[in-house]
């Protein structure tokens, strides 16, 4: 099967006056695909994690935050800089990672609902 492939690419090289020996083009390529991978996902995808650190640096006592998990609380303390204590509700009170607060929400937002 494989040398009927050759022969057909050989057929098709011959009708278009052949191709480039150096293969610029498909290094061009190469690297095209790159520079739009760059762009299209690790570029945006570094500036989410920028935002999201900036927003974990920023944590005060009194805040209201979602955590990834979807649990809603408020900032009790500062434990460390890895670790928050958050409360649910008067009688829950919650040790959780910095990492695990997914947004911040407006001040009174926890006290209307």
């Amino acid at each position: 099967m494989s040398f009927l492939l050759s022969d057909a690419y050989a057929a098709i090289g011959a009708a278009t006056g052949g191709s480039r020996a150096d293969g610029s083009f498909s290094l061009l390529m190469i690297v095209g695909i790159f520079v739009l991978f760059y762009f299209m996902m690790i570029r945006p995808q570094n500036k989410r994690a920028k935002q999201h650190k900036e927003l974990i640096t920023k944590l005060q006592k009194g805040d209201e935050i979602v955590l990834t998990s979807g649990i809603l609380a408020i900032v009790e303390k500062l434990v460390n800089e890895t670790h928050i204590r958050a409360t649910v509700n008067s009688n829950v009170e919650i040790l959780v990672l910095r990492d695990a607060v997914a947004s911040v929400l407006p001040k009174g937002t926890l006290s209307s609902l």
